[in-house]
């Protein structure tokens, strides 16, 4: 098992930052970490990489014990915090070597060169870190936590402050990880979850809410869909409310419509009807997907 987590509880002071929490990861995969802010999901990922001790419970990464064995979890992990630390006074290179040695590796010049090919520095490797923007300050972080070649990867915010070309970059190349490793990923956009994740967890005020498939969780938590419909003129929203298992009639344009309509039935047959009856032409109509952000509300609106 890459990561078993076993009732795990935090305290800072008084304040319960996680509750009884419990999950495993085992194998290859990119497993989603979301929650909203103050959620837990740092400090969960601070447990598991020996920078904080749980007030109760175990953890184990590759089956080391974080209290005991927090060594061997250190060896077997690579860990991109929220907020990246670097020492911007040396040149790139120069850090990636730092941090090579500090793991003993041996070919360190190979080692850091195959880095920075796959993070894609090469034309900023001789650059001082404080020069680089914030976009390239993320892929050095990334290639300080993979440096090792560890087998489980933990990061937090990784794609914060890259631009789309980057985002794209950064994504595929976490995608290629997680065929070999176990990824574990917090983050905010729910596109970069149901673009790359196998798994999503989901935390709310230190509890698992949700631990399951995107495609899953999108199908087992949706009691309503969007049906969006363009008629070939004006109709009124009194008159669509009629259709049966349609909830709510909202303007889009003069005459297309965003229908919510109950899950349980499909509305379709009864909007071509509606238009059959009323003397309209049904122009479009399609079923919108409903997104992981939608599922996220839900799961963590208190």
């Amino acid at each position: 098992m890459s990561i078993s987590v076993s009732h795990i509880t935090k305290l800072y002071g008084q304040q319960k930052a996680l509750d009884d929490v419990s999950f495993e990861i085992g194998g290859s995969a990119v497993v989603g970490f979301l929650g909203p802010n103050g959620a837990g999901k740092s400090t969960m990922m601070k447990i598991l990489t020996c920078y904080l001790p749980s007030t109760s419970g175990t953890a184990s990464v590759c089956g080391f014990d974080t209290r005991e064995q927090s060594m061997d979890v250190r060896r077997s992990v690579g860990y991109l915090p929220e907020h990246n630390p670097l020492y911007t006074d040396l040149y790139v290179k120069e850090y990636l070597e730092f941090v090579a040695g500090i793991y003993k590796l041996k070919n360190v010049s190979a080692r850091v060169k195959e880095m920075v090919d796959t993070v894609g520095l090469g034309r900023e490797q001789h650059k001082k870190i404080g020069q680089l923007s914030r976009g390239y300050r993320q892929r050095v972080g990334l290639a300080q936590a993979m440096i090792h070649d560890p087998k489980v990867l933990i990061l937090d915010e990784p794609t914060s402050g890259l631009d789309p070309n980057q985002l794209e970059e950064v994504r595929g190349l976490i995608k290629r990880i997680g065929r070999e490793k176990t990824v574990l990923l917090s983050t905010h956009i729910m596109q970069e979850v149901e673009a790359i994740c196998d798994r999503v967890i989901i935390i709310d005020r230190g509890h698992i809410v949700a631990d399951d498939t995107a495609d899953t969780l999108r199908s087992a938590t949706q009691q309503r869909e969007t049906l969006e419909v363009e008629f070939d003129r004006a109709t009124e929203a009194k008159l669509l409310l009629r259709i049966p298992g349609v909830e709510k009639a909202e303007a889009v344009s003069n005459n297309a419509w965003r229908l919510l309509c109950r899950a349980d039935q499909d509305a379709r047959p009864a909007v071509f009807q509606f238009a059959v009856d009323n003397g309209l032409k049904v122009l479009a109509l399609q079923k919108s997907e409903r997104g992981l952000e939608e599922v996220f509300k839900e799961l963590t609106k208190g």
